[in-house]
């Protein structure tokens, strides 16, 4: 299950051992400019097996339990080495769009048919996903994923926090993690944007929390292969940002390029052992469309040994 170079971390007090690099999978649901095949998708996570990567994160909404459908065909011969975390909450309805589902019966439904999707009879990490604080404030709902958890249909629960809200509800949903239950905390949190340091992962520490930071490239800006003017078409979910947004997160990464990541030093592997070097992270969930960028997020672990 391990591999010799790759670093592997406990997942807060959840006891799952995960290797600090990930493989998130939202572009696996068709919302990210490509349309993968299960061949494709094979290869991606053979070059996750071959380098020591242990953690996937996926949703029941990236593309309809699409992206949750190739991920269980992809691990379906070696579903006990994989730590398999996806989410609940939302349905996709089109590209770009999701219905809320947040009552307990909605939930369990959402359950049952990640379940079939993934082939698999329990998920390692169950999170909460993107919810406001009204969705949140469910007892109910977390009555019932406990008793999932006797069921043994979910081994742990955890809150992917949405970067959509203020802050002031993503710290209430951090804060209140353990009362719910939940043992892990997802959370943008990459280079340029830094607010969770101070805000997030104080609680993480306290509490014993495991974070997992999601978009740890920064959509992408952070592997260095975008500049200002960089455009992306009508299937890529980040043409839903303006002109200006795009312009500044350029500007911002090329800054960071210029000043922070050394001569010769990929940028990707760069960017990611940055959010690892901070000892509440326990692990990235980079987004990939190609076995190579599998590879070349993994060797953030390098770095991160130089660095030691």
């Amino acid at each position: 299950m391990y591999v010799i170079g790759m670093i592997y971390r406990t997942l807060g007090s959840t006891g799952l051992k995960v290797s600090v690099v990930g493989i998130g999978t939202w572009q696996l649901g068709g919302e990210w400019g490509k349309a993968f095949t299960e061949r494709e998708v094979g290869a991606l996570f053979e070059a996750a097996r071959q380098n020591g990567i242990t953690l996937i994160d996926t949703a029941e909404c990236y593309g309809d339990h699409l992206s949750e459908k190739l991920v269980g065909l992809a691990i379906k011969a070696d579903r006990s080495r994989w730590v398999l975390a996806t989410k609940f909450g939302h349905r996709y309805t089109m590209p770009f769009e999701r219905e809320q589902l947040w009552s307990a019966a909605d939930v369990q439904k959402q359950l049952e048919g990640s379940l079939s999707a993934l082939g698999t009879d329990t998920i390692d990490l169950y999170q909460f996903h993107s919810g406001a604080k009204q969705a949140f404030d469910n007892d109910e709902l977390w009555t019932m994923l406990r008793k999932q958890k006797e069921a043994g249909k979910v081994r742990h629960l955890g809150i992917s926090i949405s970067s959509s809200m203020g802050h002031e509800d993503q710290v209430y949903q951090a804060r209140r993690a353990r009362e719910v239950g939940a043992e892990s905390l997802q959370v943008v949190y990459n280079r340029l944007e830094r607010w969770p340091e101070e805000a997030i992962f104080p609680a993480c520490g306290k509490d014993n929390l495991g974070a997992l930071a999601r978009v740890p490239l920064a959509s992408g800006f952070l592997s260095g292969k975008y500049s200002k003017g960089t455009r992306f078409g009508p299937d890529d979910f980040r043409s839903r940002k303006t002109s200006q947004e795009l312009d500044a997160m350029a500007a911002d990464a090329m800054r960071v390029r210029a000043e922070e990541v050394p001569t010769g030093v990929p940028m990707a592997a760069w960017a990611l052992s940055w959010c690892l070097r901070n000892p509440a992270v326990t692990a990235v969930i980079p987004g990939c469309k190609s076995a190579e960028q599998v590879s070349e997020n993994a060797k953030a672990v390098e770095l991160m040994k130089v660095q030691a």
